[in-house]
């Protein structure tokens, strides 16, 4: 009798050849790290095919849009102001200046915010969850990050 776990040149039973065990396509048992997929599009790829492909912000101005999401956030009720994160990172940054607290690339939406203390916090975040994603079609992250009193 054989050991099932392997395999012997003069067993000519009718079993799966251990190259045929595996599809070509089946990525379920590639080796290695799972890499998470970024924001896609739905539909077609650049293959044609149904692919997975990155969605760039709706605008190709990049100035235009976070200076446009910028204003949006603040005109919400109940945003003091954009933080621009501990160490000043939180910005897009574009020649000769920066937008503070609005942070876009072709993967992400981030606004960080500062709401007056008092406000409701999930209205808030959502009511700029909204306008930020009405300008950009990549998905948006809301941080507040503090709450101003008086």
């Amino acid at each position: 009798m054989l050991d099932p776990r392997t395999t012997d040149a003069t067993d000519t039973t009718d079993a799966t050849d251990a190259t045929d065990a595996t599809d070509a396509t089946d990525t379920t048992s590639a080796p290695g790290p799972a890499v998470p997929a970024g924001p896609v599009a739905a539909g077609a790829g650049a293959d044609g095919a149904g692919g997975r492909t990155p969605v760039p912000p709706r605008s190709d101005d990049t100035a235009t849009t976070a200076d446009e999401v910028a204003a949006l956030v603040l005109a919400v009720p109940g945003v003091v102001s954009l933080h621009p994160g501990r160490f000043g990172e939180v910005a897009t940054y574009l020649p000769g200046r920066r937008v503070a607290g609005v942070k876009l690339n072709e993967h992400v939406a981030e606004v960080h915010v500062v709401l007056a203390h008092g406000e409701a916090i999930q209205a808030a975040a959502q009511a700029i969850h909204a306008v930020v994603a009405a300008v950009v079609q990549v998905p948006v992250q809301v941080f507040v990050e503090d709450l101003a009193t008086a």
